[in-house]
């Protein structure tokens, strides 16, 4: 018997446990930013990650060939487009939840990029919830006055960009265990990001004790464990269920945003939100169906 089939409720409740973190990774990093250059606090946030897992997954790399190493660590910059938009975005947003939902299409991206990239057929329900997704996106365009903002934009970059990682990550280093993979790409992105922000960044630290404790919790909570449990709970479930649980990321942090920054939604806001979240299920439905078979009670997928 597989360990999916020993302990389906212990991965789910991990997963969950991961969503709430990754969305409170999104409170941590806001407030960090009033005292710190976007990538200079994204840069050492992941590097210091990448250090504390480093103690984890030393063993595994000393055994790991150095040309799965290199592949590891080139795939990390372009970790680091993406991280890199995704802080920008997240550093002119001025409503976390509505930025969060459209960072989320990048799930939806994925076929799409393998689709042109790669000449993988992608399912039907992708070409059901493309559509959708993009009135979503217009919707809360239309809700700046016809604009794209900058926040806007830079969220969809880092989505398209997430959407890329991922398949390159399912080729270019699909023999690389997981633990090993994350260690290296954060720990490449905090090199690449912190140098860049040496470079072009000029912004003076601000920092106090506040901006240090919600940068130790970017650290210690949002990065280090988030990936080590998300990698756990990923070991003992299927990819494909593991990825309907991780949809829930945006849906925490906006209530979350909420709660701590009092936001509220415009009609057109939650309307796009609404449909952005309803094209994510569309496109995942069919593993969708077999998560909530599995949480219901009496039933069977």
């Amino acid at each position: 018997m597989n360990s999916v089939k020993q302990a389906p409720w212990q991965a789910d409740a991990l997963l969950l446990l991961v969503t709430a973190l990754a969305a409170g990774g999104w409170i941590f990093s806001k407030e960090a930013l009033a005292g710190m250059p976007p990538l200079l606090f994204i840069g050492t946030r992941f590097l210091l990650a990448g250090l504390i897992l480093l103690g984890f997954a030393w063993p595994a790399l000393r055994q790991m060939p150095v040309r799965r190493i290199q592949r590891g660590l080139l795939v990390g910059v372009l970790f680091s487009a993406a991280i890199a938009f995704w802080v920008l975005g997240l550093h002119h947003s001025n409503h976390l939840g509505e930025s969060a939902f459209i960072n989320s299409l990048g799930i939806l991206l994925v076929p799409v990029v393998a689709r042109l990239l790669f000449g993988d057929r992608p399912p039907r329900s992708t070409w059901v919830a493309l559509p959708v997704a993009l009135l979503g996106f217009a919707l809360l365009s239309l809700n700046a006055g016809f604009n794209i903002e900058a926040s806007q934009l830079l969220m969809a970059c880092a989505a398209l960009c997430f959407a890329l990682l991922i398949n390159v990550n399912t080729r270019v280093v699909r023999n690389v265990p997981a633990l090993p993979l994350t260690t290296l790409q954060l720990i490449s992105v905090g090199v690449v990001l912190t140098g860049l922000s040496l470079v072009v960044e000029h912004q003076p630290l601000a920092m106090n004790t506040s901006i240090l404790g919600w940068f130790i919790a970017s650290v210690l909570l949002a990065s280090s464990l988030r990936f080590f449990l998300q990698i756990k709970a990923q070991s003992m479930t299927t990819p494909s269920h593991a990825a309907v649980i991780l949809m829930l990321e945006a849906v925490w942090t906006a209530l979350l945003a909420a709660w701590w920054f009092s936001e509220t939604m415009t009609l057109l806001q939650l309307l796009g939100c609404s449909l952005i979240f309803a094209a994510l299920l569309i496109n995942r439905w069919y593993w969708v169906r077999k998560v909530l078979l599995r949480w219901l009670p009496g039933q069977t997928p």
